[in-house]
C-alpha cells in the first residue's frame, strides 16, 4: 500500500484537507493500488503521513465511505470495500478511476454505456434541436478541426462536440450523464486524439453526425453516432495494441541486455 508516495504532494488551497485527502485515498483504491480488503493504517500513522489533524483524516474517511470505497467498523479499523460496492455513478469516483497514467479496466465498459446513450441522443438531437444546438454542435466540429496536432485543445473540443449534442436532445437525463462522466470521456479521447492520423480519420465520423443532426435525420443521426463510436473502439484498441507491443519489446530488450 503505497500512501508515502502521495503524501508528500501539496494541498491545493481551494480544497478542503479532508476533501484532498479523500481523493488521494479514493484514487489509490479505485485504480486498485490498494486492494480490496485492506485495512488502512490508524488515524496515529495516517495523521503523520499527510501532516493532518485526526479530525481531518475521520472527514475524509466519512467521505471514501459515503461512496463505498471503504467500510469503517470499531475495533477493526476502516477496510477497503470490493468494486461491487463503490458508487460508479458518482463523479468523483470516475475522476479518481480515470485520473491515473494505466488504462482503467472500466474504459470498455464505460463505452458500452455510450453505445447505449449516445446514438440515442443523436436521434433526438436530430428531431429538438434548435438553431442555436445546432450551432454549437458545429462550432465544436470547428474547433475540433482547428485542434487537429494539440491534444489537449482537441480532447477539450471532442468532449465539446459530444457534450453539445447530449444538450441538444433536450432530454434532462442527457446532460447529467455527459457531466457525471467527462474525467472518464477524457482517458479515452486521449487515446485517439493523440495520433494525428487516427484524430483526422475521426474527424469525417463527427462530420456526419453534425450533417444528419443539421439536416434533421434522425435515424441517419443515430446511425452516425454509432458509427462514431465503433470507430472509435477500433482505435483505442489499434492504439492499447501498440502500447502493448512497445512494451514487450522494451521488456525483451531488457532481458536480453541483463544476459548479455
Amino acid at each position: 500500500m503505497q500512501l508515502r508516495e502521495i503524501s508528500t504532494i501539496s494541498i491545493r488551497p481551494r480544497a478542503s484537507v479532508h476533501s484532498e485527502i479523500a481523493s488521494r485515498i479514493g484514487a489509490l483504491i479505485v485504480q486498485g493500488n490498494i486492494p480490496a480488503g485492506s485495512i488502512l493504517p490508524n488515524e496515529a500513522s495516517l495523521g503523520d503521513e499527510f501532516g493532518v489533524s485526526r479530525t481531518g483524516l475521520r472527514e475524509a474517511m466519512k467521505v471514501l465511505a459515503s461512496k463505498g470505497l471503504v467500510e469503517i467498523r470499531r475495533k477493526v479499523g476502516t477496510r477497503v470495500n470490493a468494486h461491487t460496492s463503490w458508487n460508479l455513478l458518482d463523479p468523483e469516483v470516475l475522476g479518481w478511476m480515470f485520473s491515473g497514467e494505466t488504462i482503467p479496466s472500466g474504459l470498455f465498459d464505460l463505452i458500452e454505456i455510450r453505445m447505449q446513450i449516445e446514438p440515442a441522443a443523436a436521434r433526438f438531437a436530430a428531431m429538438r434541436a434548435t438553431g442555436d444546438d445546432v450551432r454549437k454542435i458545429c462550432g465544436a466540429y470547428q474547433e475540433m478541426e482547428r485542434a487537429t496536432g494539440d491534444v489537449a485543445l482537441s480532447i477539450e473540443s471532442d468532449l465539446r462536440f459530444h457534450m453539445a449534442v447530449l444538450e441538444a436532445s433536450h432530454n434532462v437525463f442527457m446532460r447529467p450523464f455527459g457531466a457525471l462522466i467527462q474525467a472518464a470521456l477524457r482517458s479515452s479521447f486521449h487515446l485517439t486524439s493523440s495520433d494525428v492520423n487516427l484524430y483526422r480519420s475521426i474527424l469525417v465520423f463527427h462530420k456526419r453526425v453534425l450533417d444528419c443532426v443539421a439536416a434533421r435525420k434522425a435515424k441517419s443521426a443515430e446511425t452516425a453516432m454509432r458509427a462514431l463510436l465503433e470507430r472509435t473502439v477500433g482505435d483505442i484498441r489499434e492504439q492499447l495494441g501498440n502500447i502493448q507491443t512497445k512494451q514487450t519489446k522494451r521488456g525483451t530488450a531488457k532481458r536480453l541486455q541483463a544476459r548479455s
